[in-house]
């Protein structure tokens, strides 16, 4: 039986749809205090803020590549609270009460596992990454489901002594692959990992 060849277009299309397909990504994209903590006792990142608006690390490279979004109900809250919304991106909310939401932004809330509905949101990424947000437990939801394919930490130059944990979950064997370590000034150390399935 011969070689089945496609038109030139279909070839392209198709080309495009495997590389993009290859390409996306699910992190988990934070910043942790040097002891392991992603908020303060108190859910505050004052701790945080004090370095500045993230500009001079990897955020603004990060966020271009990224098509959708999910958080927990505490880190959606969280922005109401402090910041006004400020994400193109679908967004899918995880929590199993009722919240606000944002006039004019494309908020889903999900009362289901995150395996669910991510097809849903690799579909709506449109080939670019997924980025689990926050908090850590929803990052470990997504590893529990062996669907974090990286996870992306910048780490800050203070302790908090205690607080919400970067990611509460047991990762012995396979470890994480380290893919890479950067650092922006004095203030913080990026930390790139690969999640080994």
């Amino acid at each position: 039986m011969g070689n089945v060849s496609l038109p030139r277009g279909l070839t392209e299309i198709a080309a495009f749809f495997i590389t993009e397909a290859h390409h996306m990504k699910t992190q988990y994209y934070t910043a942790s205090s040097l002891d392991g903590f992603i908020a303060d006792a108190d859910d505050s990142l004052d701790w945080l803020f004090q370095f500045g608006d993230g500009s001079e690390t990897s955020c603004p490279q990060f966020f271009s590549e990224v098509g959708a979004i999910a958080m927990g109900s505490t880190t959606y809250e969280w922005i109401l609270k402090h910041e006004s919304w400020s994400y193109e991106q679908p967004t899918w909310v995880f929590s199993s009460r009722t919240l606000p939401k944002v006039k004019g932004a494309n908020i889903h809330f999900a009362n289901s596992n995150v395996q669910s509905v991510h097809a849903e949101m690799t579909k709506a990424a449109g080939g670019k990454n997924i980025w689990v947000m926050g908090g850590g437990d929803l990052a470990g939801q997504f590893f529990d489901a062996g669907l974090l394919d990286e996870i992306i930490v910048t780490i800050a130059s203070v302790t908090l002594g205690n607080g919400a944990p970067l990611l509460p979950r047991s990762i012995t064997t396979p470890p994480l692959k380290l893919l890479s370590a950067t650092t922006y000034g004095t203030a913080f150390a990026e930390l790139r990992y690969e999640v080994c399935k």
